[in-house]
């Protein structure tokens, strides 16, 4: 069976730069800015993101199109007979574990939709403490969250189940920059309210003395979230890329995508949260409990919120398929099975973890594992633990495991793109030293934070 690769260079950008862009954008990045200070965690990333993720991003994406195969296969074709094919199973492991949780969070994006739609969030419909207890009824019932994460996740398998032409590079083509077009408009909507200024001088302005540790280690997490690094996804994507490609340029252009959306969206959310006099630090109840309440009390705000939620489903679909495309890229491969085959069994896994995750905050939310809900669970134990450890691990292949020859042929395509090769020396620093001891920071603040 041949092999599927993306159609053309436009295909590669918005697959890569999708799979990047999902709820870690437009869901998680504005409530981490509240979190950690505005313009000060901001600033942070950026020079976090540039000096250590892209190089992360570019070594898994070297991993990848060197091969030309799976996550699972990629280390033991690179590195056959050694225990490195285990680091290709922790690869595949984690997106499946991921998925399952982020589809739950994409259900909840499906049902606001549906509220949207019905005018929930019109004018005058309920006050902020109402807005939040419509989230707690939500997210603690049974059946609708469940119905909601199997709808998502169902629409995510016929997706990926339609190929990597067909599905993810057409879906790409056509939602990538719709999705950009949507939040583009949300925020110029939110700057023209009254009092936005104050929230946009917050975003823009670093106070630099708010820059401390923590703040230095939530955006390096942040960093390796939002662009997918250690999760195999990158690796899988760039295994469908043709060996003309510029690998460099694409994963620059994936970095650079994926932070001006962050931003985007920080500038659609946080001038408005501003403009009503609401507190920026909300945390992650910021898009379901704070935001609906802004749309209520905002002119035009039921269509806005319409406008929004179609996004944040968007968004989360572009990236849940590249996290479900990991273990289908597996089963295919290793498995000799179907891509329809492949994507029911990712199905039924991902779908009973994640009624699992549902109901943990319901009905079993008094189950623990160490201390923690399975939801909070799954999510400490991927983003704290398996993301940091599959980076550290995809940096000290390229940059020691694989010989410096090998990585230069990835990288400059044979010494054929001039402009790869002398900026090569640096990245190469970058992927075998700094990188790696900027992953072992991220690990010792999980510990003792």
């Amino acid at each position: 069976m041949q092999r599927e690769n993306f159609g053309n260079r436009f295909g590669v950008l918005v697959a890569m730069a999708g799979s990047a862009i999902g709820l870690g954008n437009l869901w998680r990045f504005p409530y981490m800015v509240g979190e950690y200070g505005g313009a000060a965690f901001i600033f942070v990333y950026i020079v976090f993101f540039f000096l250590l993720c892209l190089p992360i991003l570019i070594s898994e994406v070297i991993i990848g199109r060197k091969s030309q195969t799976n996550a699972f296969g990629a280390f033991g074709k690179l590195a056959p007979g050694s225990p490195w094919r285990w680091v290709g199973a922790l690869m595949v492991l984690t997106p499946v574990i991921v998925v399952s949780y982020y589809s739950v969070i994409g259900g909840w994006s499906v049902e606001y939709f549906i509220k949207a739609c019905m005018m929930d969030f019109s004018a005058g419909h309920a006050s902020e403490a109402e807005f939040g207890n419509m989230f707690g009824e939500f997210i603690t019932s049974v059946w609708t969250p469940i119905i909601c994460h199997t709808a998502y996740l169902l629409l995510t398998a016929l997706i990926v189940v339609a190929g990597v032409k067909s599905g993810i590079e057409r879906f790409g083509k056509i939602m990538m920059p719709l999705l950009f077009v949507i939040v583009i408009v949300i925020a110029a909507r939110s700057a023209t309210l009254p009092g936005s200024r104050e929230g946009l001088e917050w975003l823009f302005k670093p106070d630099f003395s708010k820059i401390d540790a923590s703040v230095c280690a939530a955006a390096l997490g942040q960093g390796f979230f939002s662009l997918s690094a250690g999760f195999g996804i990158m690796l899988t994507y760039a295994s469908y890329i043709s060996k003309k490609e510029n690998i460099a340029a694409s994963s620059a252009y994936t970095a650079v995508s994926d932070l001006i959306f962050a931003i985007i969206a920080s500038c659609a959310i946080m001038p408005a949260v501003f403009a009503f006099g609401l507190d920026p630090e909300e945390g992650p109840g910021l898009v379901f409990e704070t935001l609906p309440y802004i749309f209520s009390m905002m002119p035009l705000g039921g269509l806005i919120a319409v406008l929004f939620f179609m996004a944040l489903i968007v968004a989360a679909l572009t990236s849940s398929i590249s996290l479900y495309e990991v273990g289908v890229a597996y089963l295919m491969e290793e498995k000799h099975m179907s891509r329809k085959k492949a994507s029911v069994l990712i199905f039924v896994v991902a779908w009973a973890l994640g009624i699992l995750c549902s109901l943990s905050f319901g009905p079993l939310s008094g189950m623990k594992l160490f201390g923690n809900t399975l939801f909070n669970f799954f999510d400490k134990l991927s983003a704290n633990w398996l993301m940091p450890l599959g980076a550290l691990l995809i940096v000290i292949f390229v940059g020691w495991r694989m010989g410096r020859a090998d990585v230069r042929d990835e990288f400059t395509n044979g010494g054929t793109l001039k402009a790869n090769c002398r900026v090569f020396g640096v990245i190469y620093f970058l992927i075998r030293f700094v990188a790696p001891l900027a992953i072992l920071v991220v690990f010792i603040s999980n510990l003792v934070m």
